[in-house]
Parts: structure tokens; C-alpha cells; sequence
């Protein structure tokens, strides 16, 4: 373990908990710096046409310059997060917010796609560094038993928050112009900056080793492989050579990560050995399978209101506002469940549910019964991720010693981030599987010219559609219960992984503790009973 000592988390060290105030202020202050590094990471998605014509971009590019910003701040996560432990968290936070603020800034303005994409890149290393201080500003300042509902109310930001930063873009690029979706981030940076300054008390470790410069460059290039593959993956092919090349550099730097931060030991920049903990394994697991699903639920469910019902970019993100607001306000009833059954059963109830939702929609999604048919689905899952979520994230910061809770945010954030490629990736594939099965034995008699063009995709077939003539009603036909059978095979694959996942928890989860009401509140480690 640790040998660090970390300085007390206040301001001017003066040892003093902040009071409910402060503490109200600091949670506002980090969940708008939050929104923002969250709203950015999807605000782009509703505006792919808009950048392809703006900079006559292929879709390649287009795709960098998306992805460029999530590369960059999944790469960074953690050497950042423990530069903010060592240099100070309020400065790295102000730093950030800065560094973000003017990348975010340049990409409005940015005149072609080179200047975009190297904007997206800055802006993705400005997230690094908020992203993992907003979680360690919250573990290091708030007193133990307030510190699950502010984590509750953290969890609810990063889960919902992407859906509705993604709605407000979609409002911008129909009522405006795509430019204009950074406006919302600029806005959150300015307020969360201003506060930052007033509000947020400076926290930081001292330490007898020095920097784990290695680990950090290690991990930097295992994540970048690794995230690279499943972006890129889809789109390359899974066995073009720069894929192979990237999952092997990718490997191999996760293998030679571990082997050096064994020897490192204490002086580690993740102290491995802490994996052996069942809240750390149990959690990051959780974290990984969840935030997987609901990527991967993204990517179904917008062909289907946009290809299937037909629904404009707009409609489509309200359509998925449910699931976020449902995941936002479970994420900040899980402190008081947790409170009550412990952990490690709130965990178990989430990942039931958010299972029994992906089963819902399996079992009732149809192309007659529209968005009605997979709403209870949709509602299933936001209530058992944002049960799931919090304590899960909460058993993560809490395996980690106090002064090294920037690598425990950032390694929390990099779950999230893998999680997010992989259940793309993985759910993107089963669809698309799914879909090319199911369509095969349903073009007879469609012309041979756009039955190639329907194999490719539901939106190729509906855009193919208009050139059949008579046999235009025949080929949408096809094509949405093509999709529909595609969903359904993703849907059950998503069940069945939420099910595994359900009895490792079960098993192995972290232990069923609940606060002890009788001690008083501090900032030291929580009092608890195990309750099963």
C-alpha cells in the first residue's frame, strides 16, 4: 500500500470540513465541469453531415475527428489524474478548464479539418484533466457519509448527462447552425471556472517516490492501442494490418504496464495488487459491462427511430431522454438503497434490472409497435444503470487510498471509456450481423443493383428504396424487420452478458456494508457492518 501522506483536503490547510454551503457549491461547481467534458464527447455525433460538407471531409475524417477527442482523454486519464494528486487538484481543475475552454473555442471557429481535428485533440487533453479531479475534488472533500450522495449525484451527470448534451446539440444544429453546439460547452466552462475559483478547496498529496514516469507513458500507449482497435476496428475491418498492429502494441503495453507497476510497487502509478479487492475488481467489471450496454443501446436505437420510424435527428434524441432521466434520478436514489441493503445487493438489483430491460426490448420491439414497444425497455435500463452506477463508483474510489484519488477517478473514467468502444463495437457488430442474416432470404425479386445497396445497412435500403418503383414498399419491408432481427440478437447477446455479470457480482461483488449512523461524520474511513 501507499506509503504517501496527504495534506488535508481543504483550503489553506485549515483542517476545517467545509460546511453544507461549501459543500453544495463544490458539488454544483464539478458536476458543470462534468456536463461539459460530457456534452462534448457527444454533441458532434448530430452534426457528421454538417462537417463532411463544411470541410468536404470523407467519413473517415469526420469519424478522427470525433473520436480524436474520446482517444485523447482516455489516454490521459490516468497520468493526469495522479499529476493532479501530486501538483494539487484545484490547480490541475483550473488548468484544465482552461485548456478546455480555448480548444473548445478553436473548434467553433476552425476554418478546415485539420485545424478541427488538432482542436478535438486539445480538447480532448482538457477533459483529462477535469474529468478525473471533478470525482477526486468530491472523495477528498466531502465527509464520508455525505460522500455516496454526491457521487450519486456525479454518476447521474456522466451516465444521463451525454444524452442530454446530445439533445441540446441536436436543438442547435436544426434551429442554428453545428457551430453553434459549442456554445452550451463554452457556457458550462465559464461558470464552472468562475466557481472553481471561489468554491473548490485545493487537496494534494506529497510523496517520498517520484513520478512513475514509465507506468504513465506505458499506460498511455496500452490505452491508446486498445481504444484505437475498437474505434477503428468496425470501420478498418477487425484484420487490416493498422488493426492487428494496434491490438498487438496495444497488448503487449497493457502486459508491460502491469509487469512494471508490480515492480514498482508502492511507488506505482496504480498500485495493481489492489485488483485482488473485491470492491476495485468488482467495480471497475460493473462499470466496464454497464457503460458498454448503454453505448451499444445508442447505437441501435437511433437507426431505429431515425431508419425504421423515420424520425428526424431531433425526435430521435428525445426519444432517448427517458433512459437518461431515468438513469439520472436512480443514480441519486442508490446512496439511500445502498444505505439500507448494502452495496453489493444494490449492485445485484441494478444489473437485474438493466438485464430485464435489454430483454423487454428483445421481446417487444417491433416495426408496428414503434417507440412503444421498447419504452418500458428503455425506461428497465435507466433505472437499473443508475442504481449500479453509483456504487459501483463509490467501491472504486473507496479501494483506493485518499491521497491517490485522482488515479482512482481516472481509472474509474477509464473504465467508462472502454467500456463505452467496447459495447459499441461489440453490439454495433451483432446488429449488423443480425441484420445481413435476416435480409438475405428477403430480397427475392428486389433489383439485383439496390438488394446490394439493402445488404449494406437499414439506411442504405430505405435511401435504395426510392429507386425500385413498385418494389420500394417490398424492400422497406425487408429492411425493418431485417433490423428488428438484428436488434433482437444484440438485445438478448446484451441480456445474457447482464446476466453473468449479475452473478459474479452475486458471488464476488464487494461486501454488503452499510454506514454506521452512530459514528460521527469525518474524512476518514467509514464505519460499517457487514449485512450479508
Amino acid at each position: 500500500m501507499s506509503t504517501n501522506q496527504p495534506v488535508p483536503a481543504t483550503q489553506a490547510g485549515d483542517g476545517d470540513v467545509p460546511d453544507a454551503r461549501q459543500l453544495r457549491s463544490i458539488l454544483i461547481t464539478v458536476s458543470i465541469a462534468l456536463m461539459a467534458v460530457i456534452a462534448s464527447a457527444t454533441g458532434l455525433n448530430v452534426a457528421q453531415t454538417h462537417l463532411a460538407v463544411e470541410f468536404d471531409a470523407s467519413q473517415s475524417t469526420v469519424l478522427w475527428i470525433i473520436n480524436s477527442y474520446t482517444l485523447a482523454l482516455a489516454a490521459l486519464l490516468l497520468p493526469l489524474g495522479a499529476l493532479g494528486d501530486r501538483l494539487g487538484r484545484k490547480p490541475m481543475l483550473v488548468a484544465g478548464l482552461g485548456v478546455f475552454g480555448v480548444a473548445t473555442v478553436l473548434s467553433a471557429l476552425a476554418p478546415t479539418a485539420e485545424v478541427m481535428l488538432a482542436a478535438r485533440v486539445a480538447s480532448g487533453i482538457g477533459a483529462a484533466m477535469i474529468m478525473p479531479i471533478t470525482l477526486a475534488v468530491i472523495t477528498s472533500t466531502f465527509p464520508e457519509q455525505q460522500r455516496g450522495k454526491a457521487i450519486g449525484v456525479w454518476t447521474g451527470v456522466a451516465g444521463g448527462g451525454g444524452i442530454l448534451g446530445m439533445f441540446l446539440a441536436a436543438l442547435l444544429v436544426d434551429v442554428a447552425d453545428w457551430r453553434w453546439l459549442f456554445t452550451l460547452p463554452v457556457v458550462l466552462i465559464l461558470v464552472a471556472l468562475a466557481m472553481t475559483l471561489t468554491s473548490v478547496p485545493n487537496s494534494r498529496e506529497t510523496s517520498a517516490h517520484r513520478f512513475d514516469t514509465v507506468g504513465a507513458l506505458v499506460s498511455v500507449i496500452a490505452v491508446t492501442g486498445l481504444i484505437f482497435v475498437l474505434q477503428e476496428g468496425p470501420e478498418r475491418g477487425w484484420t487490416a494490418p493498422a488493426t492487428l498492429i494496434s491490438l498487438t502494441v496495444g497488448v503487449a503495453a497493457a502486459i508491460g504496464f502491469v509487469a512494471w507497476e508490480l515492480h514498482r510497487r508502492d511507488a506505482s502509478l496504480l498500485d495493481v495488487r489492489l485488483f485482488r479487492e473485491r470492491g476495485l475488481s468488482g467495480g471497475s467489471l460493473t462499470l466496464l459491462v454497464v457503460f458498454g450496454v448503454q453505448a451499444g443501446i445508442g447505437v441501435v436505437l437511433f437507426p431505429f427511430f431515425q431508419a425504421v420510424l423515420g424520425w428526424p435527428g431531433l425526435l430521435s434524441t428525445v426519444g432517448m431522454m427517458p433512459m437518461a432521466l431515468a438513469m439520472m434520478l436512480a443514480s441519486g436514489l442508490a446512496p439511500k438503497l445502498a444505505a439500507g441493503i448494502g452495496a453489493r445487493s444494490t449492485m445485484v438489483a441494478g444489473i437485474a434490472l438493466a438485464g430485464v430491460g435489454m430483454a423487454l426490448m428483445a421481446l417487444f420491439v417491433s416495426v408496428s409497435g414503434g417507440y412503444v414497444s421498447v419504452l418500458p425497455g428503455l425506461l428497465a435500463m435507466g433505472v437499473g444503470m443508475g442504481l449500479s452506477m453509483t456504487p459501483s463508483t463509490e467501491a472504486i474510489t473507496a479501494s483506493l487510498p485518499r491521497e491517490k484519488q485522482g488515479v482512482a477517478s481516472a481509472l474509474n473514467d477509464v473504465t467508462r471509456e472502454f467500456g463505452t468502444a467496447l459495447g459499441v463495437a461489440l453490439l454495433g457488430a451483432l446488429v449488423s450481423a443480425g441484420y445481413r442474416g435476416a435480409i438475405e432470404g428477403r430480397l427475392d425479386g428486389i433489383p439485383q443493383e439496390a438488394a446490394d445497396t439493402a445488404r449494406a445497412g437499414v439506411a442504405n435500403a430505405v435511401e435504395a428504396a426510392g429507386s425500385t418503383g413498385p418494389h420500394a414498399q417490398d424492400l422497406l419491408r425487408a429492411a425493418h424487420q431485417s433490423f428488428v432481427d438484428g436488434w433482437q440478437h444484440a438485445m438478448w447477446a446484451g441480456a445474457a452478458i447482464m446476466g453473468v455479470l449479475l452473478v459474479h457480482v452475486a458471488l464476488f461483488g464487494p461486501k454488503n456494508t452499510v454506514a454506521d449512523e452512530t459514528r460521527p461524520q469525518g474524512l476518514g474511513k467509514v464505519a460499517s457492518a457487514e449485512v450479508g
